[in-house]
């Protein structure tokens, strides 16, 4: 039931189109709907490095085993607080991507902490409406340079471990200094949407 209505409530996001040049803003990807700036550093064949300015975002931390069972429990109380569960009763306009932060637990067996994340609107960056629950909560990230490695297709979570795999690989090789005990999923699109799905996966540089 939940995820079913994960898939209802993302069937608002629009249809995606290729990515464009860096210098068009906003992406494609993006769907129409606001997503956290970033400047294009390089990109080489196996991935993007991109600055993302420093912004606010709405989150909650869930802890599980599976990641579409945490990241869709996630989706529901960041969706809840955008249709008026929040201080103010206001409806905040979905943004882009749902990002999700990846952090695994240290044995096989323990459980990965997901922080499940919106972007907060740019017209309410300076001031976020409060949440009513103390598991949504506002999440300042600084600036920041992120490692970006995209794919198509409906992601399963096989898809997003091994994206993460073949960005690590590739970042070792290119001798970069990176956090590797986290990483980001960033996912675009409706579950409705067939073609040109878009997802990332984010590792960020170190200072």
């Amino acid at each position: 039931m939940l995820t079913l209505l994960v898939l209802t409530t993302l069937a608002s996001l629009a249809v995606t189109s290729p990515v464009l040049p860096s210098q068009t803003w906003p992406p494609a990807f993006c769907n129409k709907l606001e997503c956290p700036k970033y400047t294009m550093v390089k990109s080489t064949k196996d991935y993007e490095e991109r600055i993302y300015d420093a912004a606010k975002w709405t989150s909650t931390v869930v802890s599980g085993m599976e990641y579409n069972t945490a990241v869709s429990e996630g989706f529901m109380k960041l969706f809840s607080y955008i249709e008026g569960n929040n201080k103010k009763k206001v409806t905040i306009p979905m943004t882009a991507p749902v990002a999700t932060k990846v952090e695994h637990g240290q044995g096989p067996y323990c459980k990965t902490n997901f922080t499940v994340s919106f972007f907060v609107p740019f017209a309410d960056q300076a001031s976020p409406p409060e949440p009513s629950t103390s598991d949504v909560f506002t999440n300042p990230l600084p600036q920041m340079t992120a490692f970006v490695k995209s794919f198509g297709g409906f992601a399963s979570e096989t898809d997003w471990t091994d994206t993460a795999k073949a960005l690590a690989k590739s970042l070792d090789n290119a001798t970069v200094s990176y956090h590797k005990d986290f990483y980001y999923t960033a996912g675009y699109n409706s579950p409705f949407q067939l073609f040109d799905r878009h997802n990332e996966v984010w590792f960020i540089k170190k200072d």
